[in-house]
């Protein structure tokens, strides 16, 4: 309930709430009251339909045009919500600043509305049995958990269009009508209706938990283990042939190791939707019950990367989208939930996602031991930070560099226990075992999610009753250095570590047409100390004349040699005038992560190190 979340009190009542010392019913009632008071109770809604239109006509605009119609229950007001984020995501987005002219009927008929705050709208039905708002979507939000159009394309995610009537719950039923080109395509994880475009779902969750494509791309099928899959990648043409069977092939290999750690296939069939825009750097991809989207620069469609994002976002299927922490259960799409359990969901998804490569043929050990060893320096060079904490910070997008450090510090994390949990049960039991005691237990049985307790006392169950309360309170909830020493030897592996040294000059560099210019400092670094200033342009640093980005490789080689403190001479332009300024020199050491097989490992620790790569 997000009624009155703008007054202080209410903001002073959720907090005390999350911390324990107000009740549920207490932060409820001073909304209910202010609600009630201003509109009495709203009105329930029934027959709930979705028109979904994206063609020609709205592709100029970007724009995707939305239309729910339902029943109104009686004369009252209804009260309809726009979801503030999506799951997986876990920030908020407040898609209700993309709606565009919003307006409500019945019939011809048009109906009083207003806003009760910025992603709930209030719809007088004055009587009108029938009641249908619609509203125009801004899609030019290039995000897995957004909405972006093309001149010929669009994606979408259901929490981005669809409105929800927020005091009855997400209980509710719908069906959902796609309108576009005759020749256009619409591929979606939703269960088909009796028409064609048609779809319908049993209840709010699974029906925004269903991203979509509409428009011109090249989607193929083919079935894995019993279970169809389906491959959707936009622009049309661009991953075909030998690339688009790479894929499959990855998919195949993939699929199997995953459904074996949970001992189930927990979907009829799965979509895995690709973007391949021109002008985007990096990868980026968000998981969903029967599906997930990915956006990938055009450069990664056959490089390592694309598959370690997909196993990733598929493990995600069973881990967190069935397999979720309590905080998450169910989820509230008006609010944040903050849970200190993201270390499981994303950090060990983490770590079975290129094991899965591994196990399923797609790559060999090799892959994993490199992935691992660069989890291992992420988490090195993060510095003294608690998983928990990390966990806990998601919401806030944390600016002191350990944003999203819950990925590699969790998988390293679910490594050790892993190896851990073998070792003492003489690897007869391993981390796939609590994953699939809490799957069967926490979600199959009740869905209730799983608490900090439910966790560590699963681990000790698996563990032949081995306590890890040391563990957690050493490496989880506190910021202890991770013990490689005292565990990697246990499943055969040596961790070795290279250092270099680097001159560390504290710019952040950008290229254009008049060269090398200076597009942000480090504060207390060498050039923001020696009088570097934003948009100064490098022309000199001693005798390395700069102008191009292998210039700084001979900087660095010439500059690594000298001592610590050496001052020298950088010349930069400054508008019309060339400035020479005097920087010491500041030295970096660059540690190199590298895991390898003990050629002297004990036949125990060969066992485990085999049967981890292997999945037995």
């Amino acid at each position: 309930m997000k009624y009155g979340r703008k007054s202080a009190y209410i903001s002073k009542l959720v907090g005390l709430a999350l911390a324990g010392l107000v009740t549920d019913s207490a932060l409820a009632r001073p909304l209910e009251e202010s609600r009630s008071a201003e509109t009495g109770r709203p009105a329930p809604i029934s027959d709930v339909a979705y028109e979904v239109t994206f063609d020609e006509s709205t592709a100029p605009f970007r724009q995707i045009s939305v239309a729910m119609s339902f029943r109104a229950a009686g004369p009252e007001t209804v009260i309809l919500s726009l979801p503030a984020w999506t799951p997986g995501s876990y920030e908020l987005d407040n898609y209700a600043r993309n709606v565009l002219n919003f307006d409500a009927r019945s019939g011809e008929t048009v109906l009083r509305w207003d806003k009760v705050d910025w992603d709930t709208w209030r719809v007088f039905p004055a009587g009108a049995e029938h009641v249908t708002v619609t509203f125009d979507y801004r899609a030019d939000a290039l995000d897995t958990g957004s909405a972006w159009t093309a001149p010929d394309f669009a994606f979408f995610n259901g929490t981005n269009l669809f409105l929800y009537p927020e005091e009855q719950g997400y209980g509710f039923s719908s069906r959902v009508k796609f309108r576009t080109e005759p020749g256009w395509r619409v591929v979606t994880g939703m269960t088909p209706g009796s028409r064609a475009r048609e779809y319908v779902a049993a209840d709010f969750h699974e029906l925004v938990d269903m991203p979509t494509f509409i428009g011109r791309f090249e989607v193929d099928s083919a079935e894995i283990d019993g279970v169809l899959h389906r491959l959707a990648t936009y622009p049309a043409g661009f991953v075909t042939g030998g690339r688009r069977e790479g894929i499959w092939a990855q998919l195949r290999g993939m699929m199997p190791p995953m459904a074996a750690v949970f001992d189930e296939m927990p979907f009829e069939t799965y979509t895995t939707f690709m973007v391949f825009p021109e002008d985007f750097g990096g990868a980026s991809a968000l998981e969903h019950r029967n599906s997930h989207l990915g956006i990938y620069a055009p450069q990664l469609v056959e490089s390592p990367v694309l598959p370690s994002v997909v196993a990733h976002e598929i493990f995600h299927a069973w881990n967190v989208k069935r397999l979720r922490p309590a905080p998450l259960v169910p989820y509230e799409y008006g609010r944040p939930q903050p849970t200190t359990l993201l270390w499981v969901s994303e950090g060990i998804t983490s770590y079975y996602d290129d094991l899965s490569l591994v196990r399923g043929g797609v790559y060999g050990r090799d892959h994993f031991y490199r992935s691992t060893a660069g989890d291992i320096g992420t988490t090195e060079r993060a510095g003294a930070v608690a998983l928990e904490d990390a966990s806990l910070t998601a919401w806030i997008g944390s600016r002191d560099g350990t944003g999203g450090i819950y990925y590699p510090k969790g998988a390293v994390a679910g490594f050790l226990l892993d190896i851990l949990i073998r070792d003492v049960t003489n690897n007869e039991a391993s981390l796939d075992d609590v994953m699939r005691e809490l799957y069967w237990g926490t979600y199959k049985e009740t869905f209730t999610g799983f608490s900090e307790a439910a966790w560590w006392a699963t681990v000790k169950r698996i563990a032949a009753g081995v306590s890890f309360d040391d563990f957690y309170a050493r490496y989880v909830d506190g910021r202890e250095p991770y013990p490689w020493d005292d565990v990697l030897p246990l499943a055969g592996l040596t961790l070795h570590q290279e250092t270099t040294v680097r001159p560390l000059v504290g710019i952040f560099p950008a290229y254009d047409s008049l060269g090398v210019r200076v597009d942000g400092l480090s504060s207390g670094g060498a050039a923001a100390d020696g009088g570097v200033r934003e948009g100064d342009y490098l022309l000199r640093a001693g005798p390395v004349e700069l102008g191009e980005p292998e210039d700084f490789d001979e900087f660095r080689t010439h500059f690594s040699n000298l001592p610590e403190g050496t001052t020298y001479e950088v010349v930069v332009r400054r508008g019309a005038e060339e400035l020479t300024l005097e920087l010491d020199l500041r030295l970096s050491e660059d540690v190199q992560h590298t895991l390898v097989e003990d050629p002297d490992a004990s036949p125990k620790a060969v066992r485990i190190r085999e049967s981890i790569l292997a999945g037995s």
